[in-house]
């Protein structure tokens, strides 16, 4: 068998579209390959992605190393100019079979990106699941319309396009039917999903329609959405869909009414915590997660204050901290700079806030009995997306859903042990 690593830096997306291309490359014979698949939503990202490409150089002196991704993108030059690099690719290009066909038998330019804001349409990709017994991510949706003032990639992914609700049903039954119980529904912005497609489409029909189609799934759950986008048929799933997992990851991103118009932001502070409390009206065992970024530009200790406080009002318990970074190309790197001394601060604060939120939640649940999903290792998730570790004996498969009665926690995960096996029956709200 031919031998593919692929190196997945940044987004859920991007592990789902590191599926794609490892199925590509085996499908073409690529050998002794190693894909980086980049991020590029910062500049501590970048260069990530470029100390990555060095130590994989070092390591594999003889391997052909593909660059992609969004950071390979926006600045393929960047890429192009490391001798470590045999071969740079563009976020449409990554994704397509000829690409690998082509690397595989050779002679093709070593750098392939094209015009990404002249892509129209996601095609669907078919995987039969992620490296995961347990859990397969599904691409919905790529692209992005909106133009916050702190984010490229827009220009990395470009406009918003949907894939077909039929393309993503059929996506959904195969990996069920090789075993896989629970799908993630990801892209860059999926509650954009559905306008560009015929018909009245959205993130919430085709919730609804995947659930109807395909009963045997166990599980679906929702990467980060945008909660100002969130439609009718969304809050109608979130009430009466077992099956849906009470875990929202929520685009945030600031809890200051000021920083969020600088940002660009369709949303203000009033909005995110009404939506988090209709949501747990209908839904009470929802879990919240939210992107906050620490000292964007302007941000007075007053306004942070705001963002800190925001955990609180609406309840958060994963806190994803960003400390921010001037992205070359965005309206927020030519805004007045908060001091990196500042920022790191900030940072450390809303990270000890998240840790302090998750905490407390765990110490609520040790006792109680959760459904958990088994993944790796003798470790399992629960609905709302916690991790529990398995005590006591031989683990459960990977794959299995079982009961454990949780004993208790170290602060960011719980520990227990299983009550009973490999159930059957739908996963309890």
């Amino acid at each position: 068998m031919s031998k593919i690593d692929v190196i997945t830096l940044g987004c859920r997306l991007n592990a789902f579209e590191s599926e794609v291309m490892r199925g590509h490359a085996h499908a073409a014979g690529l050998d002794n390959a190693i894909i980086v698949n980049t991020c590029a939503v910062t500049g501590e990202a970048v260069r990530k992605a470029t100390q990555t490409i060095r130590k994989l150089r070092r390591e594999n002196p003889s391997a052909r190393i593909i660059v992609t991704g969004c950071a390979a993108q926006i600045e393929p030059e960047r890429f192009a100019d490391m001798a470590e690099v045999d071969h740079v690719i563009g976020n449409d290009e990554k994704l397509r079979a000829e690409t690998f066909s082509g690397l595989s038998i050779g002679g093709v330019e070593r750098v392939q990106v094209n015009d990404i804001m002249s892509v129209r349409e996601a095609a669907p990709h078919m995987i039969d699941a992620m490296h995961s017994k347990a859990r397969a991510f599904l691409q919905i949706q790529n692209g992005c319309d909106h133009r916050c003032t702190f984010c490229i990639i827009p220009y990395a992914r470009g406009p918003s396009r949907s894939v077909a609700a039929g393309e993503i049903v059929a996506q959904v039954r195969r990996v069920v039917e090789n075993g896989v119980p629970e799908v993630v529904l990801t892209g860059v912005d999926i509650t954009s999903y559905g306008p560009d497609l015929p018909g009245e489409m959205s993130l919430g029909k085709l919730v609804r329609q995947i659930l109807k189609h395909v009963p045997d799934l166990r599980r679906l759950r929702l990467s980060s959405i945008d909660q100002v986008e969130a439609d009718r048929e969304l809050m109608r799933a979130i009430a009466d869909e077992p099956r849906l997992m009470p875990h929202l990851h929520l685009s945030l991103q600031s809890g200051d009414d000021m920083i969020l118009k600088r940002m660009k932001r369709r949303h203000l502070r009033g909005d995110a915590v009404r939506f988090c409390k209709e949501v747990r009206r209908l839904r009470p065992d929802t879990v919240f997660g939210a992107d906050i970024i620490a000292g964007f530009p302007t941000e007075t200790e007053a306004m942070f204050e705001n963002s800190l406080s925001l955990a609180d009002d609406c309840d958060l318990t994963f806190l994803h901290v960003f400390p921010f970074s001037p992205r070359q190309g965005t309206p927020a790197a030519k805004m007045p700079q908060v001091p990196g001394s500042a920022i790191k601060q900030r940072a450390a604060r809303l990270r000890h806030k998240g840790a302090q939120a998750l905490a407390s939640y765990l110490q609520r649940q040790t006792g109680r009995v959760h459904d958990v999903l088994m993944e790796n290792g003798g470790i399992g998730r629960t609905p709302q997306f916690f991790e529990v570790t398995m005590t006591g004996g031989n683990p459960p498969r990977a794959g299995s859903l079982v009961r454990v009665e949780t004993a208790h926690h170290d602060g960011a995960r719980l520990t227990g042990k299983v009550v009973s096996q490999d159930f059957n029956n739908e996963v309890a709200a």
